[in-house]
């Protein structure tokens, strides 16, 4: 695994003798990967990073700063990446949107380069919450563009605030179906461990794609381990597995208008798991040939144009 340069440097704007000592770090791997990543659109994707103030917590305590990829000018579009990744998986999708839509990618509470205080929750209920702190900034209409985990935040969500988002895109959505499982202790611990080999790692990031052998290279690798010298990566991890994750978040399904796109050659997600979610979302479905579990990076077109046209449909309906 390539490592990029970790350089601590202050954020734009920021006062480095006030800045948390958890949201420096990110700011400085957030930075670096702005400098250092082999692929370009990673870089200038992480360019566009901007520290938006997080929720307060459950104390009253002001939530710390997390990062936030805001580009582009028009209706705005909230992207929400899944498990144990970054807003750098939209690296690909985002340049062909944001010439007519304002995108905003956050990392998820407790994902990505975001700061994870010990004191902090992580489950699912903190990753809508920290949400919940962001929409009032987005204004009403909001688009959600949801992939894998992310699509099951965005189902949440959207159940949550009917008055603010618009429709829904989900890409492979997971945890739409079955029940939490929480992960023991010990076995939350040695699973994380797991989850940090190069080897697992490189193995999942492979799986992801329809066609490893074209389109996974050192530049894709590179961004699958990223982020995991944010402090707190593991721990925070840990506990999100205890907590049992997202799952059964499907049902009943939002009332906004809801398209899917999904892979055919899916190999993240088990059979007996896309069945159910299938089986729950019906006609919404459009399944993409040559596509993984990961259709914004397999087939960014395809994606850009399924949510151009649902705009068509919704300004036609």
């Amino acid at each position: 695994m390539r490592l990029i340069d970790q350089t601590v440097l202050p954020a734009p704007g920021s006062d480095p003798a006030a800045t948390d000592p958890l949201v420096a770090a990110s700011q400085a791997l957030v930075q670096a990967a702005a400098r250092s990543l082999i692929d370009p659109q990673a870089r200038a994707l992480a360019s566009s990073v901007e520290w938006w103030p997080g929720p307060d917590r459950a104390s009253g305590t002001p939530g710390l700063q997390t990062p936030v990829a805001v580009l582009g000018q028009g209706p705005t579009v909230l992207l929400l990446h899944g498990f144990d990744s970054s807003f750098l998986e939209f690296r690909r999708l985002a340049p062909l949107l944001a010439s007519d839509h304002r995108l905003v990618i956050p990392d998820l509470h407790g994902f990505g380069f975001s700061p994870r205080p010990v004191s902090d929750d992580y489950d699912p209920e903190a990753v809508l919450r920290h949400l919940d702190g962001l929409l009032p900034r987005l204004g009403p209409g909001v688009g959600v563009i949801g992939a894998s985990m992310g699509g099951a935040v965005a189902v949440a969500l959207a159940r949550r605030h009917p008055e603010t988002i618009g429709r829904l895109l989900l890409l492979a959505p997971a945890g739409l179906t079955g029940r939490p499982m929480p992960v023991p202790p010990l076995l939350d611990a040695l699973g994380v461990r797991f989850l940090a080999r190069p080897g697992v790692r490189r193995g999942l990031c492979r799986s992801a794609f329809a066609d490893p052998e074209a389109a996974v290279g050192p530049a894709e690798l590179e961004i699958a381990s990223v982020h995991l010298p944010t402090p707190g990566w593991a721990d925070a991890l840990r506990r999100f597995a205890r907590s049992g994750g997202f799952a059964g978040c499907g049902a009943p399904l939002p009332a906004q208008p809801l398209a899917v796109l999904w892979g055919k050659d899916d190999r993240i997600l088990r059979p007996p798991q896309k069945r159910a979610a299938l089986a729950l979302l019906g006609n919404r479905v459009e399944e993409l040939a040559a596509c993984g579990h990961l259709p914004h990076l397999d087939q960014p077109a395809t994606v850009a144009a399924a949510w151009r046209n649902g705009s068509l449909a919704d300004q036609g309906s």
